[in-house]
């Protein structure tokens, strides 16, 4: 009997401490230390009285107390997930395609009777934990009522000790469970009001898309590329871990192109992601508005918004897509106004994948030079190409990192499969936040080059390359806590052509001579690179 009594006890003192522990948890891993767990909560006080409520209020009180506590751990614990990865806490209704994402992908890895058995033990996961909670607040239920009005006074002394602490500012009494669930509540409400707001902005008429100017007319007979270098953020320029680098690098490939008449012209822009999520960016920068989740991405792959692409295409350019990173059906595609997609099945590489990269840059864009930019002048008709290009080498887990090689050897890829079974796996990498940085850093060096040897090998006075990160890195990269600073987002845009009236055009946007953009360098948000485009690129209508 003393043997049960004690291990009672023990159960009984395990369960009031997950509570504590849930209550002030903080929801980012790098929040985690021994300091902040030494906290008052308000809201322990006021469950303990709860709890002391008799019969069958007291049940449903219980239950309802459960419910909100698994709730707030689940956030805790999904917040902690995006905290590290997307540097912003959970939102349950942005974040929704996560989960429909990955019963897609294990719909296609094990079937759609296996991704199904995985709903449903998610399912009974959740009910699992408010039932968890239910028992644990049963056992703190089983304590505080052994003497009912002990237990109420001491509590309701806590509540006066805890209201003279707060009167005089002490700092480590706390609401801090309520003030998380408040503010998931709050998304929740914004949220909403965004979709709204949001529907009305895509239904409004795009005036600047309506011009009657001749558009890009300044363009006219240029192959214009807009290349997106994956997770090329601005932490390669302001991080001392990169800096050193990444800068000498940059102004070395500066002279290098001059030497073969190209002159560039680099800013910043504010890209509405971070960590991830990089159709985002591109949806952001090519319809000219703020797409910072996937329900605003959703909306706008249903509407009539013209992108960047399709009015290239209505001004007389064949618009491409180079996807190396698609491997499944891409129904988005069909709102940008390609008239070609390619993609990891059709731009013909035969090589191994570099772990998750299915191609290495050099073969993205020799394919894409190959089947567009090469072809016969009869062929072509004179067409000029209009194509977005998604870099992806630089895309995690950063080994092995492809090396150059000579252009008229990279065939049908498979000249790279040696160095894609070369170096570390990413198991290995990724057990040192050290190489992970190293990593990430050598990706980013060699997208650079390769874009640089492309254009000096390929270029000439009909070429004109627009160059920009999608998003900066993770934060295991960049080393933010989740705190983002002002210049978080930011991520290089570098304009790369040779004839000079394309340069010449760009002057009123006080962008640094250079691929080396200047740390005071404009930084516009961007979702202003479509107009911009669109405003210095047209002629007047005749």
């Amino acid at each position: 009997m003393l043997v049960s009594r004690y291990c009672s006890a023990i159960v009984s003192v395990f369960a009031l401490l997950l509570v504590i522990l849930t209550l002030v948890i903080p929801n980012r891993l790098t929040d985690i230390h021994f300091s902040s767990f030494l906290f008052f909560p308000l809201e322990l006080l006021l469950v303990g009285l709860l709890l002391l409520l008799p019969g069958l209020i007291g049940l449903v009180v219980r239950w309802v107390m459960a419910a909100l506590l698994a709730l707030g751990a689940i956030f805790k614990c999904a917040d902690m997930a995006t905290f590290k990865v997307f540097a912003r806490p959970f939102n349950p209704v942005f974040d929704g395609y996560l989960f429909a994402n990955g019963m897609n992908l294990l719909n296609g890895a094990i079937g759609k009777a296996g991704a199904l058995l995985v709903a449903v033990l998610l399912a009974l996961l959740v009910l699992a934990i408010i039932a968890g909670a239910f028992w644990v607040l049963g056992r703190a239920q089983r304590v505080l009522c052994v003497s009912v009005r002990k237990s109420a006074i001491l509590l309701v002394g806590g509540l006066a000790l805890w209201s003279v602490l707060f009167f005089v500012e002490y700092p480590r009494v706390s609401v801090g469970f309520y003030q998380h669930l408040a503010a998931h509540a709050r998304d929740i409400l914004v949220t909403a009001t965004d979709i709204k707001s949001f529907n009305a902005q895509l239904a409004r008429v795009d005036e600047v898309a309506r011009t009657d100017a001749n558009l890009f007319g300044l363009l006219r007979g240029k192959n214009v590329l807009v290349i997106f270098v994956e997770s090329y953020g601005r932490t390669v320029l302001d991080n001392p871990e990169f800096a050193p680098q990444i800068s000498p690098l940059l102004e070395r490939t500066t002279g290098e192109l001059a030497e073969k008449g190209f002159a560039v012209r680099s800013g910043f822009l504010t890209s509405p992601t971070v960590g991830g999520l990089s159709w985002l960016a591109h949806g952001t920068a090519m319809s000219g508005l703020w797409i910072d989740n996937q329900i605003r991405y959703n909306s706008l792959m249903i509407s009539e918004r013209p992108s960047l692409n399709s009015l290239f295409n209505q001004a007389g350019w064949r618009t491409v897509a180079v996807m190396p990173a698609i491997t499944m059906d891409w129904p988005e595609g069909n709102y940008y106004g390609y008239e070609h997609i390619y993609d990891a099945h059709n731009l013909g590489y035969q090589g191994k994948p570099f772990n998750w990269v299915t191609m290495p840059d050099q073969f993205t864009l020799a394919a894409f030079h190959a089947r567009e930019l090469a072809k016969p002048a009869i062929e072509l008709a004179h067409t000029p190409v209009m194509a977005e290009i998604a870099l992806i080498s630089s895309h995690a887990p950063w080994t092995p990192v492809p090396q150059l090689i000579d252009w008229h050897s990279v065939g049908d890829g498979s000249v790279f499969n040696e160095q894609a079974i070369s170096g570390d796996s990413p198991e290995e990498v990724w057990k040192d936040s050290v190489r992970i940085r190293l990593q990430f850093r050598l990706s980013i060096e060699y997208a650079l080059q390769t874009i640089a040897s492309y254009v000096m090998n390929y270029g000439d006075d009909n070429l004109v390359l627009l160059v920009l990160g999608d998003h900066q890195p993770a934060p295991i990269v960049t080393g933010d806590s989740g705190h983002l600073t002002s210049s978080a987002r930011d991520v290089p845009i570098h304009l790369i052509a040779r004839d000079p009236k394309v340069i010449d055009a760009v002057a009123h946007w006080q962008w640094t001579p250079g691929m080396l953009p200047a740390a005071d360098a404009p930084v516009w948000r961007m979702d202003e690179l479509r107009n911009r485009l669109i405003e210095t690129f047209s002629l007047p209508a005749h």
